[in-house]
């Protein structure tokens, strides 16, 4: 079982931001049941943002909200970002060939997880498959160990959330800009919601 994390109100590393995820995600698993898609980026201010979609209805939903997540990487000058999410994992077995096939929520294996995917730009990336476990009753019980600690690198939509180097001014108007055309102007006001208000 995985420790629960304290919330760390002025996250400065990926590891801080990675542990606030992980927070939060034990927090809204322990309240709801679920855990929405969140991000959380330490802007160029040093504040804490998180930025959640309204709703991840299709595939086209959660393709706009990758990209507005990577826009808001941007026009925050995020330097550090992690996002936290609900997914069905399959893994393979030693000595057994993964069927590539066969989607993961498909799966008569499949394990219901959190993952944490977590990015900065000077120290690179690092990921969490945390195992949901559930009680008789279908409620939250705790995390099972993470199932990965390190991979090569990070595919999907969600993955490289950073620009490569810090933007500048220029480009953070651009990117702000380019939100507020998507509608995602909204967003920016999580300047002043910067920390959800978590059970002690």
């Amino acid at each position: 079982m995985s420790a629960r994390m304290s919330h760390n109100s002025n996250p400065k590393t990926l590891d801080d931001l990675m542990a606030n995820a992980l927070h939060y995600a034990e927090y809204c698993m322990r309240g709801t049941g679920n855990l929405p898609p969140t991000l959380f980026l330490v802007g160029r201010d040093g504040k804490q943002i998180m930025f959640m979609p309204q709703n991840l209805a299709d595939v086209n939903a959660k393709d706009n909200f990758a990209q507005m997540s990577k826009l808001m990487a941007v026009a925050t000058g995020a330097t550090i970002a992690a996002m936290a999410l609900e997914a069905w994992v399959k893994t393979g077995k030693v000595g057994e060939t993964m069927d590539m096939t066969e989607m993961s929520s498909e799966a008569f294996d499949r394990q219901e997880c959190v993952v944490l995917m977590g990015e900065s730009i000077a120290e690179g990336q690092k990921q969490q498959i945390l195992p949901i476990i559930r009680s008789g009753n279908h409620k939250f019980f705790g995390f099972g160990d993470s199932i990965v600690e390190k991979l090569d690198k990070m595919e999907g939509r969600f993955s490289q959330l950073l620009p490569t180097k810090v933007p500048d001014e220029k480009i953070r108007a651009l990117a702000i800009a380019m939100l507020k055309v998507k509608g995602a102007h909204h967003a920016m006001a999580a300047k002043g919601q910067t920390r959800p208000r978590f059970r002690r």
